[in-house]
């Protein structure tokens, strides 16, 4: 079907689906599954990781803030990134950014498994199998119904937090909220950890050509999301070893229950596993959403095969793109231990965010009058100070990561360069 006559994406998303649903994909697997490892790194002060990850991310906020508002595209990172360095480096960006979502959601759903698996009587693999196969049914069911699926799972799962953060304000001042017991490095090694809990504040992008005035609505979303989670995770920092200490975190493998079920016993323990059955799911939901609509932008913009660009014509969704996700999620759930996949995901996003960063520093002097409805405020002369930190505070984090880790990433970048001179070449013969 030429691309004039192809279905479009409708725009159906408000301020309010945009936030919520981004609140969502930030709020999922990452806190309930990462934060006993990371006390373990931080100690008491485990809040202070997810502060510094925090300032992290804020800085790379604002720099996707300014190109969404300039080039509201599902494309995304894709989209940015060609137009600053090239298509084949955007290949190879949009390639890790793929990888990660169809990882992470692999990686999550079998957590979700062990989840339903520890509440009912049933195996993990087809447990998994399920929810892929339903979520890819929302997903193709339509933007404004998944949204709205997000924004209940996320209304649940923000109530777990709560529900943390309410157990622990009897116990505050009982613990040292600055003890570290591997000092500031153990705080800095889990904050490169728990960066993973950051991760979706990013995708929110990728609903901009589904959302109504993207150019405003995305970032002020986007920065919204942002900072609210933090709020939260802080709060649920502090109050969690107020209940049990940092010790008793690092060696709960479903720490959040533990915390629970110190407070409130065993029942409260239940209700939190059922809770973290939402926020795996929707975490899954959002990371296979992000990454079906960067693989149909690059499929429309001829950096993957243009069966990939198909938009169903009733639903209005991208349902090759869809499909492929959903068949990636099935094929790498053999993948390993949450936290080594958590940090290849996270070495994705620092050298993504690292280009995006970049990128915005570029175009900032290679196309100084292209109309930014947001425009990242700091500057001397035409040069932005906040991307600039925004990229060295990536690389800084990203050299946090195990070798092993690094080793793996350095792999997956490798094929993502030789996919992208090998297509590069093909498209200019």
């Amino acid at each position: 079907m030429p691309p004039s006559t192809q279905p479009k994406l409708a725009r159906r998303l408000g301020f309010w689906e945009v936030t919520l649903s981004g609140i969502g994909i930030i709020l999922g697997a990452g806190i309930y599954a990462l934060i006993g490892q990371a006390a373990g790194s931080a100690g008491n002060a485990v809040w202070l990781s997810f502060v510094f990850s925090a300032l992290v991310a804020f800085f790379t906020a604002l720099s996707y803030m300014e190109l969404s508002s300039m080039m509201p595209d599902v494309g995304a990172e894709y989209e940015y990134t060609a137009r600053a360095v090239g298509r084949r480096m955007a290949m190879v960006i949009g390639w890790l950014i793929i990888f990660s979502g169809i990882l992470g959601a692999a990686t999550v759903s079998l957590g979700f498994a062990g989840y339903l698996g520890g509440l009912l009587p049933i195996a993990v693999f087809p447990a998994a199998v399920l929810l892929i196969a339903v979520l890819c049914g929302i997903l193709l069911l339509g933007v404004k119904e998944s949204a709205w699926v997000a924004v209940v799972f996320t209304l649940i799962e923000v109530g777990g937090l709560l529900l943390i953060i309410a157990a622990g304000i009897p116990c505050l001042g009982r613990v040292d909220y600055f003890e570290m017991p591997l000092g500031l490095s153990g705080v800095v090694t889990a904050a490169a950890l728990v960066f993973f809990a950051y991760q979706g504040f990013e995708e929110m992008v990728k609903f901009s050509e589904e959302t109504r005035r993207p150019e405003r609505t995305v970032p002020l979303a986007l920065i919204t999301a942002l900072v609210v989670s933090t709020v939260l995770y802080i709060f649920v920092c502090i109050s969690a070893v107020s209940v049990v200490g940092w010790e008793a975190l690092a060696a709960s493998s479903a720490p959040f229950a533990t915390v629970a079920s110190a407070a409130w016993g065993a029942d409260a323990s239940l209700l939190l596993s059922v809770i973290a059955l939402f926020a795996t799911a929707n975490t899954v939901l959002m990371m296979m959403f992000a990454s079906s609509r960067i693989s149909f932008g690059m499929a429309r913009a001829g950096s993957l095969p243009g069966l990939l660009s198909r938009v169903h014509p009733g639903r209005h969704t991208p349902w090759t793109a869809i499909l492929l996700v959903g068949g990636g999620a099935l094929f790498f759930m053999f993948t390993g231990d949450i936290a080594f996949v958590a940090n290849i995901a996270n070495f994705t996003l620092f050298v993504t965010f690292v280009v995006v960063n970049l990128s915005v520093i570029i175009l900032r002097y290679r196309e100084p009058d292209r109309p930014r409805p947001f425009s990242i405020p700091g500057r001397l002369g035409n040069f932005p100070v906040f991307p600039l930190l925004g990229l060295l505070s990536c690389i800084f984090l990203l050299v946090q990561l195990e070798p092993a880790v690094l080793g793996v990433g350095a792999l997956l970048t490798g094929i993502g360069v030789v996919i992208a001179i090998f297509y590069g070449e093909v498209e200019e013969r």
